[in-house]
């Protein structure tokens, strides 16, 4: 029995997931959290052998900085990435935080219960509409966006400051200094050509980094 953790801001979508893995019979769902401190909390106390972890979760730590601390804490735990979004740099730095698989929320159920039995056995694996965009990315030869520029920490501080969220909240979320925050974001900055959080945000739409505009206006840094 394959045990399982989903790691998913929103209760619906937890139900959902785990009505679909439990009707597999060689899969059971142990533990659910809405939060990447949960999920911490969760493979600190249980057997856990996949996670189904949310990349674009809104409150707490996110999906990039949770798969990291998790895998470190339990490096034999498999991660899945879950995200409503298809396009790189996020699969990526999923990886390099230690993922070794990639789905799409979108994806079929037989797709995503195929996944987990293959990232149980150590295999990776990427959902079919993303592996298609990264095959004509190779094939091109060039990075899809500029965001293919950012570290792997860049790209967290990134999805943190698209979320809206203040220097102080991200620091605390990562555990750095409020000063290394203001580095990373001058970074960020500087490599996207960029100057304020709306530049960013209005980026980051142009190259679906996000699905829409219909979020709150970016508030300014703590500085």
């Amino acid at each position: 029995m394959i045990k399982i953790l989903i790691v998913d801001d929103h209760q619906l979508v937890r139900a959902g997931l785990r009505s679909i893995i439990e009707s597999a019979g060689d899969m059971q769902v142990v533990a659910e959290a809405a939060d990447g401190e949960e999920a911490l909390g969760a493979v600190r106390k249980l057997s856990v052998d996949v996670v189904l972890m949310d990349i674009q979760m809104p409150d707490g730590m996110g999906g990039i900085e949770a798969t990291r601390r998790l895998l470190r804490q339990s490096p034999h735990t498999r991660v899945i990435a879950l995200s409503a979004l298809s396009e790189d740099p996020l699969p990526a730095r999923l990886h390099e935080a230690g993922a070794i698989g990639y789905l799409t929320k979108g994806c079929p159920a037989k797709e995503m219960l195929d996944a987990i039995r293959a990232v149980h056995r150590g295999m990776p694996y990427v959902d079919a509409d993303l592996a298609q965009k990264r095959m004509v990315a190779g094939w091109r030869g060039t990075a899809e966006t500029p965001f293919e520029s950012l570290s792997a920490r860049e790209m967290q501080v990134t999805m943190m400051i698209l979320d809206g969220r203040r220097n102080h909240e991200i620091a605390n979320s990562l555990s750095l200094s409020q000063k290394t925050v203001s580095t990373y974001r001058q970074r960020i900055f500087e490599k996207l050509d960029v100057s304020t959080d709306v530049d960013l945000t209005r980026l980051a739409y142009r190259h679906g980094m996000i699905q829409d505009l219909d979020r709150p206006e970016p508030v300014s840094a703590d500085r």
